[in-house]
């Protein structure tokens, strides 16, 4: 038998592979590997009968692998080292790890989850491209040639000034001197300069140009609340923020002052957004200040092509980037210096994973910055109540910024009675003037529509009919311009037949309105104006959201229609106009945070008006304008809003007085799914029942089962249960048995455990 000391005995790695197993394998190192393979290395190694892709977390110690061999077990090699250099730290593997254990997911898929897709597959790596740099030798022959004293100058004065400080790229120099290639060739014999090869990365910003912009200056708020972020970044302890400020009020300016106090502190920074369309303008915002004092952005998020996700991360790996921008995957960014967390739009619900990895980006982006030490800032006009809660209890250090920048005041808010009002193409009277004004005065409109497409269905005017998702409890969506009728949620598509498919009438005419058919008739309203429109049809082509953020600064376009991507964050200083043409959309949502987003929207779309010299205004349609959210929306009374709504959430102990986690059942078959669901309900009654995970204030609330609001999504059937404590450790207890709750469901029907929803649709 082997003994702990002997020097016979294997080496071992632990390896988590990216697939949903319990717990990580341990692997022989081959020969040839020995000595090389280190933690957060990318391997490919067997499983069963094929090869799967996995990352060392672990060198096993001679008494853990002596226990092994003791054991009789037989371990199989690891097949090949995939990369030169690890690709994850110790600490991101901590994270990560941590991440999966609160969120009850597979270690390994959460690992596939943070890692970009060229990383996260058996095939191949995305290629590194390569160049051939060329710098100064110590050759001092004298020249003859002027082309040859032109290409060494050129050479010389980049490398001279430090715009080059790793050499002259080739294509830059063939830019600048037409066919270089037999002077350099000659340089080069005359030992006047050399060449490498050298990687180089795929450029996201290729062709994006900026202007360079300069530290404004703070006003009394804003330089206290940076103040007090800069003071945290010294301190090497983790220090949550929640910066408070209304739309306009210059937030964007704290996080670029404090963040360039970190960059300067030899530290790193990461800045959310929740989503894709906000990263160009914001990254333009940080290009624009620091571009030019070797500073370098990076960023990261799903827009990205897998070889330009790719190229980034090893950048971040290597510490060649200072500052991180990217919606909620970046929070898994490689940074080994971290110095600040930025979470802006804090309160956006695109933050929480719905799929897969049920993260919420916010949360971890608070759980990294505790495992590091650093100041965390959540910023927010109109902050998640959880966080508003957690600012009261002192858990954040509230910033609060009350005005807007430059004395500039908020825009007026009216809200337009729609009950019996004439209304034309969707728009009120009192709308449609209010745009004519804007546009005489060449100013710019925006108008916020929450639903995409021409209109939200077809219906036949003989029958009632309208076409149904095959998939989907859910009718399809006409989308006029692709001549197509569209699933939402599964993206079935289908074109619409000339006659009625139930009685065969020829009256299918389009209902209700879309954003596709608002921006049509708004053209045939005003035929000079210039529109455009922003919702995922129209930005989905790479770059498309730039060149719209471009058209509006440069005032290319009169009127902006879009969905709520034009609500989040965006800095338009000649929109003087907002209108929210069915302010009663989400106010009707069945979920308990309805009027916590209705708030959220109405109030940032607000926030989009008068952020230029000209006030702006606000026009609201909507059939309940005695609403008290909308109340609160008309007079930007953010506080006012959680006051009223915070005692509704206590009474029921939702969040955040309580603690949810969703239970979701989905399968081909309704009668299975629908019986494990009351077999796993009945079980947990049980358990809490019989005192296990405690009773009364102190246990566990379980609702349902019940079918979930879209019963039936991409032709699965869906039941789902939901779990409701006062207090995290009974549920934590609960949920510690989740292994025991497979048995109790077929083999058929899968569960989903998602803690702390947000949809539950």
């Amino acid at each position: 038998m082997a003994e702990a000391g002997d020097k016979t005995l294997p080496e071992c790695v632990a390896v988590v592979l990216l697939a949903p197993l319990p717990r990580p394998l341990t692997y022989l190192v081959p020969a040839q590997l020995r000595g090389q393979l280190v933690l957060g290395h990318r391997v490919r190694v067997p499983l069963g009968s094929r090869s799967a892709v996995g990352i060392v977390i672990e060198q096993l110690d001679s008494t853990a692998i002596a226990a092994i061999v003791n054991a009789g077990a037989k371990l199989k090699a690891v097949a090949e080292l995939l990369d030169k250099d690890p690709v994850v730290d110790n600490d991101l593997l901590t994270f990560v790890r941590r991440a999966s254990t609160y969120y009850l997911f597979p270690f390994g898929l959460a690992l596939k989850t943070a890692l970009p897709a060229g990383l996260a597959s058996i095939t191949a790596a995305p290629k590194v491209k390569q160049t051939t740099v060329y710098t100064r030798a110590e050759g001092t022959i004298s020249l003859r040639g002027t082309r040859q004293k032109e290409v060494l100058a050129y050479i010389e004065q980049a490398e001279k000034q430090g715009e080059k400080q790793g050499g002259v790229e080739l294509a830059e120099l063939c830019q600048q001197f037409p066919s270089p290639y037999s002077v350099l060739s000659r340089l080069e014999e005359l030992g006047l300069i050399k060449s490498c090869q050298r990687e180089k990365q795929r450029d996201p910003f290729l062709g994006i140009v900026v202007t360079a912009d300069s530290e404004l200056q703070l006003n009394e708020e804003q330089d206290a609340a940076l103040n007090s972020i800069c003071s945290a970044t010294t301190q090497d302890k983790f220090s949550p923020f929640l910066l408070h400020g209304v739309t306009g009020s210059g937030k964007t300016e704290i996080y670029l002052q404090a963040i360039k106090a970190v960059v300067a502190a030899n530290r790193q920074a990461l800045v959310l957004v929740p989503e894709i369309a906000l990263t160009p303008q914001l990254v333009g915002r940080f290009r624009a200040r620091f571009e030019g004092q070797q500073i370098r952005i990076g960023v990261l998020h799903s827009g990205l092509s897998v070889a330009e996700r790719y190229d980034m991360w090893r950048a971040i790996m290597r510490d060649e980037i200072h500052i991180v921008i990217g919606a909620r995957s970046a929070v898994f960014a490689p940074l080994a210096h971290l110095g600040i967390i930025v979470v802006d739009e804090e309160h956006d619900s695109s933050y929480k994973q719905s799929e897969g990895f049920r993260y919420h980006g916010r949360d971890l982006a608070l759980m990294r910055g505790q495992m590091a030490q650093v100041p965390v800032v959540l910023g927010s006009a109109t902050p998640a109540l959880a966080s508003w809660q957690r600012a009261q209890q002192g858990l954040l250090t509230q910033l609060s910024l009350l005005n807007r920048v430059g004395a500039r005041t908020l825009p007026s808010v009216e809200l337009v009675d729609m009950t019996g009002a004439e209304v034309e193409t969707g728009l009120s009277q009192q709308l449609r003037d209010a745009i004519a004004a804007t546009l005489e005065r060449h100013e710019q409109c925006l108008l916020l529509l929450n639903r995409r497409g021409y209109a939200p269905y077809l219906l036949c005017g003989d029958c009632g009919a309208s076409y149904r998702c095959p998939n989907c409890e859910i009718t399809l969506t006409w989308h006029r311009q692709a001549g197509q009728l569209r699933c939402h949620y599964c993206d079935y598509t289908q074109p619409p037949s000339e006659v009625c498919p139930r009685c065969g009438g020829v009256a299918m005419e389009p209902e209700g309105m879309g954003t596709e058919r608002l921006a049509a008739e708004l053209q045939q309203m005003f035929p000079a104006a210039r529109i455009a429109r922003m919702d995922r049809d129209a930005t989905s082509a790479k770059g498309s959201q730039q060149n719209i953020f471009n058209r509006m600064e440069n005032r290319e376009i009169d009127i902006l229609v879009g969905t709520q991507m034009v609500a989040k964050g965006h800095d338009f200083a000649g929109v003087t106009l907002v209108g929210v043409v069915d302010a009663d959309a989400a106010l009707n949502f069945p979920d308990f945070r309805s009027a916590e987003r209705s708030f959220a929207l109405l109030a940032q779309v607000a926030g989009r008006a008068g952020r230029g010299e000209v006030e702006g205004r606000v026009l609201v349609q909507t059939y309940a304008s005695d609403n008290p959210v909308l109340e609160c929306a008309m007079e930007h009374d953010y506080i006012r809003f959680a006051e009223q709504e915070l005692p509704l959430r206590q009474l029921l102990y939702y969040p955040p007085f309580g603690y949810l986690v969703n239970l979701l059942l989905s399968g081909l078959d309704q009668q299975a799914v629908e019986h494990s669901a009351e077999l796993l309900a009945t079980n947990l009654q049980g358990e809490i029942g019989n005192g296990k995970v405690g009773n009364g204030d102190a246990g566990v609330e379980v609702l349902g089962p019940a079918p979930c609001p879209l019963f039936r999504l991409r032709n699965r059937y869906r039941m789902q249960i939901l779990l409701k404590a006062q207090t995290r450790p009974p549920l934590r207890q609960l949920l510690a048995q989740m292994a025991q709750w497979q048995k109790l469901i077929d083999k058929n029907v899968a569960l989903v455990v998602d803690v702390d929803p947000v949809d539950m649709m």
